[in-house]
């Protein structure tokens, strides 16, 4: 059952009640799964129904996966994570239990070692590597909106200029503040706000490269890539579209605040996923206009010469890019803040077990820690495409893409004549392949663009 608590005048926050199977496990786990759970009844809009920042890097993925392997690749990946959400959405009610979070459905299908092991470390790499991922992106989003805004010298250049790592630094200063927070609950402004700014700036990338249109020079192939050099940054492609989806990190928590249906003819056990279900069909049809729409319209404008974010590309008009940029601002603001919060609570929770006090003066330094630390990773790695290969392969790739079939497969036990036991081998045969091949070009991409890059410029 579920319970609602009041946190202030207009706020309800779900707390799912502690199960069974979930008191056995460490405080370190549990730390986790009460962020997740907050995060879930907080967040919703923000991870499944609108799109994530990846969403831009798309059309330079196809860069290196071309027309018809980008156009097969970015349809495979909704259909898959479409497909493994399912799988998840059906056992959050499962063998008369009701699994709340997803490492807790991990537990129960490989044990407390191993299923903590396999589904909280790459939410941890998510969590914290979107923090520097969209510290980076909101550094050179801030650029850019500056050198339009700014005033113009005779050569038509700023007449005060600033490099990415001062952007970084401004982008950092907001979030030294919003740190202090002490629940997302304070940052309901914040979150509703991201949801809104993403919607804006998906379409004024589809708008603004359907405007531009097909720009000379334009082309649709790898040349000027040696062989090697081209499979590589094909990996990397994988990794940035693995990056895309990455709702499946807590929509068992999500799930978990809906209230029961009653018991009809239909659904006799009053379960819930036939209504979340609903839910979940609309989210993905929205996603699949924004994706597709952002990932062809800007691949086709700009070809191989496309950024690794497409609002770079696009010539203008200037107004409406500069408006685009600080929408993107604005959403990785709020989702900075809501990845990074779950973190802090395991860092509180390791704190207090270790006979320490939490006052005011500690949540100070330790949260301006963390944030200085990954601004500096952020000026250091300052490579939007790279960190989403990365990052998308190591973190969202098991998550979304075949963690779910693995424990599918282990609970559900279908026999092999069944299309969803061969289904779930091809998804967890394309879900490892892409965590094994993205991670590697996303850590080439990161070396080749750090040896020509002036760091802390």
């Amino acid at each position: 059952m579920v319970r609602w608590r009041w946190r202030g005048p207009g706020v309800q926050i779900c707390v799912m009640p502690r199960s069974k199977n979930e008191r056995g496990l460490t405080k370190s786990t549990s730390s986790l799964s009460r962020a997740a759970g907050q995060l879930a009844g907080h967040q919703a809009p923000g991870t499944i129904r609108r799109p994530w920042l990846g969403g831009l890097g798309l059309p330079y993925a196809m860069v290196y996966l071309g027309w018809p392997g980008g156009a097969v690749t970015l349809v495979l990946s909704w259909l898959i994570s479409l497909y493994t959400l399912h799988q998840l959405c059906d056992l959050h009610e499962f063998n008369g239990r009701r699994f709340n979070r997803y490492h807790e459905l991990g537990v129960y299908a490989f044990g407390k070692v191993w299923g903590n092991i396999a589904v909280i470390t790459p939410q941890l790499i998510v969590m914290i590597g979107l923090g520097i991922t969209y510290t980076v992106t909101g550094g050179q989003s801030l650029k850019r909106f500056w050198a339009i805004v700014c005033h113009k010298g005779a050569d038509g250049t700023c007449a005060t200029e600033f490099g990415l790592s001062a952007w970084i630094v401004v982008f950092t200063g907001v979030h030294l503040f919003l740190i202090q927070c002490p629940n997302f609950n304070s940052l309901r402004p914040v979150s509703l706000l991201a949801a809104i700014m993403s919607m804006g700036y998906s379409t004024i990338a589809i708008g603004g490269s359907i405007k531009a249109g097909k720009q000379p020079g334009a082309e649709y192939n790898l040349n000027g890539y040696s062989t090697g050099a081209g499979i590589l940054n094909v990996f990397n492609a994988l990794g940035i579209v693995a990056f895309a989806y990455g709702g499946h990190n807590v929509v068992l928590e999500i799930q978990s605040c809906m209230k029961s249906p009653k018991k009809t003819a239909a659904n006799p056990q009053g379960l819930t996923y036939t209504p979340f279900m609903r839910g979940v069909y609309l989210a993905y049809t929205i996603v699949a206009w924004c994706y597709f729409g952002v990932s062809f319209t800007g691949y086709h404008s700009f070809g191989n010469h496309v950024e690794d974010n497409v609002l770079a590309s696009i010539p203008g008009p200037k107004w409406m890019i500069a408006m685009a940029d600080m929408f993107v601002v604005f959403h990785v603001i709020g989702s900075y803040q809501v990845y990074t919060m779950p973190v802090m609570d395991m860092i509180e929770v390791q704190w207090v077990r270790r006979g320490h006090g939490i006052n005011l003066a500690t949540r100070l330094v330790y949260r301006t820690i963390y944030v200085i630390i990954i601004a500096f990773i952020a000026c250091t790695i300052p490579f939007f495409g790279s960190l989403m290969g990365f990052i998308g392969a190591l973190g969202t790739g098991p998550t979304t893409f075949w963690l779910p079939s693995c424990i599918w497969l282990k609970l559900k036990k279908p026999p092999m004549t069944s299309w969803h036991f061969w289904a779930s081998w091809v998804c967890i045969f394309l879900g490892v392949l892409v965590t094994i091949v993205g991670a590697i070009g996303g850590m080439r991409d990161i070396i080749v663009n750090a040896s020509g890059y002036h760091f802390y410029q």
